[in-house]
């Protein structure tokens, strides 16, 4: 069962350069607006095919507008037969609409592709 980080302890998580790997699955022009300082863009489309692009040395959380989109994400990784033992994987409560924290902007770790979701946040 996926778990769910709320914004306040992802927030405290980076600050505390604890190692966690945001995963945001929206579409590449939304992450490059504005995404959570370090975040890699892995669009839900394409992760099935990606998912070998995965740090599964800290644990994950998936982000996404409202936190629907990202609850797919975690749940197919969680799926993931090649997941090691202990990895995991967060869906972040209520989405970047609830984020508010820092933000970077930017195309350094993006790739083209469409989720569906229409804003940044």
């Amino acid at each position: 069962m996926v778990e769910s980080m709320s914004v306040a302890d992802l927030r405290a998580r980076i600050e505390g350069g604890e190692p966690s790997q945001v995963v945001d699955v929206r579409r590449a022009w939304a992450y490059h607006e504005a995404h959570v300082p370090g975040a890699v863009n892995l669009p839900l489309p394409e992760l099935p095919e990606r998912v070998d692009e995965v740090d599964w040395e800290a644990e994950i959380v998936c982000v996404c507008p409202k936190g629907e989109s990202s609850l797919r994400a975690a749940r197919l990784l969680e799926a993931y037969e090649g997941v090691p033992d202990g990895a995991t994987v967060y869906n972040l409560d209520d989405g970047l609409r609830a984020w508010d924290g820092p933000v970077e902007s930017g195309a350094d770790r993006t790739t083209a592709s469409a989720d569906g979701e229409d804003a940044p946040f």
